[in-house]
């Protein structure tokens, strides 16, 4: 226990060990100058020998620790330099020496101290509690109690305890801590649940299968401490030059010696060589670099994981909640042919705004972007797994799986198909047992993400792999959109740590997650990145880098800061080192004292510091300054964008009509596209022309940037008027005549899909460059 407490005190003070040592040394330094500003030539030196003896104990001690790592370090410079002052009477030079280590170590140490990585919140979450059904009794026993084969009741929003068995016929639950995966999903009786999981339904009943040590969440837990213990310090960039610097020091140190039968002159070369340009240059172009990327929204918690970065080759990402939303939203509604995608969306939010459902919220999200009306249901049943039903203006509706033994209709297998197509979910609405609408609901793209890939290739990562606990299809299409080299699905938490490891065998590897089931894999990479936005303070506490703002650009950001830092800090070293072997060859001559060498030097490291702080400012080349009445066009268009996709699926819906037949509800529903397309899309695309594009050509430096923008707003128009004409045409002939309806279907197809292609070209490539919070911008490809 006593060295527990001792070990656990030391933990403590180690981060006022190297302040204390800065202020000892320079206290000791000024003591001595005050000493023989007075006259006193004897106390002075008394002062300054303190100070290089106080300097010379924990030298020592970092050579030893570097032996014990296998490694020599610059250190034995700074040891040799400082003994031999003392040896021979120069102790004002050993006293400045003193003071150039300690500052140099102090900003080593903050550079890269890193954050505690305890994993906090993924034990706080862990269930300490369990509800134990012995016959009619319920009892609440602590989790370690629970034995296999216990029935164990589990509440509505309770995590469950431990791995086991469904034991009533259906269940909802939310397994996103476990698979990032924000959809629920239903689990029917006899179906394995695992821990960690939250029920999202009613209360059920739960068969243990294993005991809480032996379960999933207390593995994910041992996953991520495992994971955590592997990662080694990173060697410091002084050591690695260490490697011919410290012979070459003493070569001509000792060469000097022997030339000249000076010990004076041979001490005078090793001051100058003592490696404050290596212990300096590096640390505090990090700490720059660590000040700048905080402005950017990322938080990097030491030196080690940004240079890490800088040249990190491979980058996994966590698909749900990384490169997609993490949020449920609608992408469709497709109606019956008697009724329209407005009512059907408005009895559907009415019904859902008594559900907590994710699904739920989403749709009713939707009907209130689109400016609907919504009534406050009555008789409201919500049924786990099914949906819920109520009564809205007299008729019941229901909203969630379509009722066994409903018709099944062209459009209603439609609606299937288009969800399977889309990798969508499919949610029904129902009134008074007839399916009158259906739903689709997907976890959409980050907009920035593809722009981001791009940046991160250009960056220097040369290998992009997703992970996801998701299904194949929905990985496999975001994994051909955003062009990625190699996706896994169906991962569970041990699998991503697997999978990331294999990577970080082959290459510098990062990870980027944002749920509980990634913080192993986070802890398992050379650099884990968190996506910390959102609460996801499990993904937080195992990684390195954490993006305190929810976009996944701010990553690449982090790596063009990361570059240019490590490329300052090598760009300062060197300088450094270079006048420093200049200056070890005048000393070796003897044309450079001890104390005037110590002086030199400190002019060396100020260079060296005012160098390696430009990392602060960021790289001029790579930042897009944004006009405040740009970002604010950007904004507005972005939310137009929002409000206008109602007509890219009306365009489409009203071209599945006519596939159906070309009838006068055929017309009427194309006509009504031409109206919106006329009212709306067209004085929209019309505007960005003339507003945004033009404000985008200074910044973007080039009119050129939005001159493919431009040919597609022509043929978005020609579609458009070729729409109009063809409705003109029917109405004149009293309705859609056979010759028209091949290229009426080909013009409504067309225009849906040039549309949606568009705006994701728009939001990508522009609308991306609108800053969050005020924070700076950069440009990317």
């Amino acid at each position: 226990m006593t060295g527990e407490h001792s070990n656990r005190m030391v933990e403590r003070l180690r981060p006022l060990m190297e302040p204390a040592l800065v202020a000892l040394t320079v206290g000791a330094l000024a003591g001595g100058g005050v000493a023989w500003l007075v006259g006193a030539d004897a106390v002075a030196d008394r002062w300054w020998i303190a100070g290089t003896l106080i300097a010379v104990v924990p030298a020592v001690v970092w050579v030893l620790m570097a032996l014990r790592r296998g490694s020599l370090g610059v250190d034995l410079i700074a040891v040799l330099s400082l003994v031999g002052t003392l040896l021979v009477g120069e102790y004002l030079a050993g006293a400045l020496i003193a003071v150039m280590l300690a500052g140099g170590r102090a900003l080593d140490a903050a550079a890269t101290r890193r954050a505690s990585r305890d994993l906090r919140a993924l034990l706080e979450r862990s269930p300490r509690f369990a509800r134990r059904r012995v016959g009619a009794e319920v009892s609440v026993i602590p989790v370690a109690e629970v034995a296999v084969d216990d029935v164990l009741v589990v509440a509505s929003g309770d995590v469950v305890p431990v791995d086991g068995r469904v034991l009533d016929d259906l269940v909802v639950l939310d397994e996103s801590a476990l698979t990032g995966e924000s959809l629920s999903v239903e689990r029917e009786r006899g179906e394995a649940v695992r821990s960690g999981v939250v029920n999202a339904g009613a209360a059920f009943e739960l068969r243990a299968t294993a005991s809480a040590e032996d379960s999933t969440y207390a593995g994910i837990v041992r996953l991520a401490q495992q994971a955590g213990a592997e990662n080694a310090p990173v060697v410091r960039l002084a050591d690695r030059y260490a490697a011919w610097f410290l012979p070459l020091a003493l070569l001509i140190a000792g060469g000097a010696w022997l030339v000249s039968g000076s010990a004076t002159r041979a001490v005078a070369v090793l001051v100058v060589a003592t490696p404050c340009p290596l212990l300096l240059a590096a640390p505090v172009a990090i700490v720059s670099g660590l000040s700048r990327a905080s402005r950017a929204g990322v938080v990097i918690r030491g030196g080690g994981a940004l240079e890490n970065l800088g040249h990190a080759t491979t980058l996994v990402m966590d698909k749900t909640g990384t490169l997609t939303m993490g949020q449920p939203t609608v992408i469709e509604v497709l109606a019956a042919p008697q009724c329209g995608a407005d009512e059907v969306l408005g009895l559907a939010a009415s019904v859902d705004q008594v559900s907590p459902h994710v699904l739920a919220e989403a749709i009713v999200t939707e009907a209130l972007a689109r400016g609907l009306h919504l009534t406050l249901p009555t008789d409201a049943v919500e049924e786990a797994g099914r949906g819920v039903t109520a009564t809205v203006e007299g008729k019941r509706v229901a909203v969630g799986k379509l009722v066994e033994g409903s018709p099944a209709s062209s459009w209603a297998q439609t609606a299937v198909n288009r969800a399977r197509l889309d990798s969508a979910a499919l949610t029904w609405v129902s009134v008074d047992g007839d399916p009158i609408g259906a739903i689709l609901l997907r976890d959409p793209l980050r907009r920035q993400a593809p722009r981001t890939m791009r940046r991160l290739r250009q960056a220097g990562f040369n290998r992009l792999v997703m992970l996801t606990g998701d299904r194949m299809e929905p990985a496999r299409e975001v994994a051909t959109v955003l062009g990625l080299d190699e996706v896994y699905a169906h991962q569970t938490p041990s699998d991503k740590v697997a999978a990331v490891r294999a990577e970080r065998e082959q290459a510098v590897t990062v990870m980027v997650g944002d749920g509980i089931n990634d913080a192993p894999a986070l802890a398992a990479a050379t650099v884990g990145v968190a996506m910390g936005a959102r609460g996801a303070t499990a993904s937080s506490e195992a990684a390195d880098i954490v993006l305190t703002t929810d976009r996944l650009d701010r990553l690449a950001d982090a790596m063009d800061i990361a570059r240019r830092s490590r490329r300052i800090a090598v760009q300062s070293a060197v300088v450094g080192m270079s006048l420093s072997l200049l200056a070890m060859a005048v000393a070796a001559v003897g044309y450079l004292p001890p104390a005037a060498g110590a002086l030199l030097q400190e002019g060396i490291d100020v260079a060296v510091i005012l160098n390696a702080i430009r990392a602060v400012r960021g790289d001029p080349a790579a930042q897009l300054t944004m006009p405040s009445d740009t970002e604010a066009l950007l904004h507005r268009f972005s939310a137009e964008h929002d409000e206008l996709r109602d007509v890219i699926a009306l365009t489409r819906a009203s071209a599945d009509r006519l596939v159906e037949a070309p009838d006068a509800t055929a017309l009427e529903a194309i006509r009504d596209v031409e109206k919106q397309l006329q009212e709306r899309i067209l004085p929209h695309e019309q505007a960005e022309e003339n507003q945004l594009y033009p404000a985008l050509a200074t910044p973007l430096r080039s009119s050129e940037a939005t001159a493919t923008m431009s040919r597609t707003h022509a043929e978005i128009r020609r579609l458009s008027e070729r729409i109009g004409t063809h409705v003109q045409l029917a109405e004149s002939a009293g309705g859609i005549q056979p010759d028209q309806v091949n290229d009426l279907l080909a013009c409504l197809y067309g225009l849906a899909t040039l549309l949606r292609l568009h705006f994701v070209q728009e939001e990508e490539n522009y609308f991306t460059l609108a800053a969050d919070d005020g924070q700076e911008l950069s440009r990317g490809t």
